[in-house]
């Protein structure tokens, strides 16, 4: 069955975009109503200085609260799971990176996808298991690749093979600046991963799994290696530098996932 759906999907995305009908809107534009907060060292929901916030219809991650970064590594999670979907956020930074915070995270965010719940996160864990679709700026100069993935207390297969390093570039362009870039991610359970911008496939993956390391005060209970990630939570990050989201939506394809030719139909007409 995994291997009909595979074939079927990889069929449909080739060279498609995304039409809007069905899609279920997480972000409302207005509050962060279905969203919660965890921030590395302080309680569900502690926003801490409201790094969180809405500004003109923009979900925004912002530290003109903080006097030191200190590892406060932060995650906004919707309310509830899904298993298989399409994914679409629109990101960019702005400003400058809160001094303190490390060099790799400047112009740095991503989505945390098929994540453990904040529930059950650590009260000083870094970031939650999950698959990070993770969102690059460039400096204005360097190529900087972006939609790559990072793998916090996860392994996926690339090319057939177990994948254990913590993260892995995509074949992306560079994007400078402030702009808004529109980041597209198909997710089908446990089976394939696509990572896609302007209508074009930039990376892929198979066979998501618990497993590996690059996430620290975790409960042990959580973290069961080998386990597949059949689904989970999303969550957008806060690494130490400004950054904005909007029209953050999914089409949810659980219902088909178990009818090759009801996913095939459907994909078909969302993705054109």
């Amino acid at each position: 069955m995994k291997k009909i759906v595979l074939i079927l999907f990889l069929t449909i995305i080739t060279n498609s975009g995304f039409a809007q009908k069905g899609w279920i809107n997480l972000f409302n534009g207005k509050d962060l109503k279905d969203w919660k907060v965890k921030i590395n060292g302080h309680p569900l929901n502690d926003n801490y200085a409201n790094t969180f916030r809405v500004e003109n219809g923009v979900m925004k991650v912002s530290y003109d609260g903080y006097s030191e970064w200190k590892d406060r590594y932060g995650h906004i999670f919707y309310k509830k799971p899904f298993s298989a979907y399409v994914l679409v956020v629109e990101y960019r930074f702005t400003g400058d990176q809160i001094p303190g915070g490390p060099g790799w995270a400047i112009r740095n965010s991503g989505a945390m996808l098929h994540g453990q719940s904040p529930e059950s996160m650590g009260l000083n864990q870094d970031f939650p298991i999950s698959l990070e679709t993770q969102f690059l700026g460039g400096n204005g100069k360097d190529e900087r690749s972006t939609l790559n993935l990072c793998t916090p207390g996860t392994n996926v297969f690339l090319d057939g093979k177990l994948f254990t390093p913590h993260c892995v570039s995509s074949s992306s362009k560079t994007y400078h600046g402030d702009q808004w870039v529109r980041a597209e991610i198909v997710i089908l359970g446990d089976s394939l991963v696509s990572h896609r911008l302007e209508g074009k496939e930039v990376f892929k993956y198979t066979k998501p799994q618990i497993g590996g390391g690059s996430v620290s005060n975790f409960d042990p209970s959580v973290k069961v290696d080998g386990k597949a990630l059949k689904e989970g939570y999303i969550s957008l990050q806060s690494e130490s530098h400004p950054v904005e989201f909007r029209n953050v939506k999914l089409f949810n394809l659980a219902k088909y996932m178990n009818d090759p030719a009801k996913l095939d139909a459907k994909l078909k007409g969302i993705l054109e």
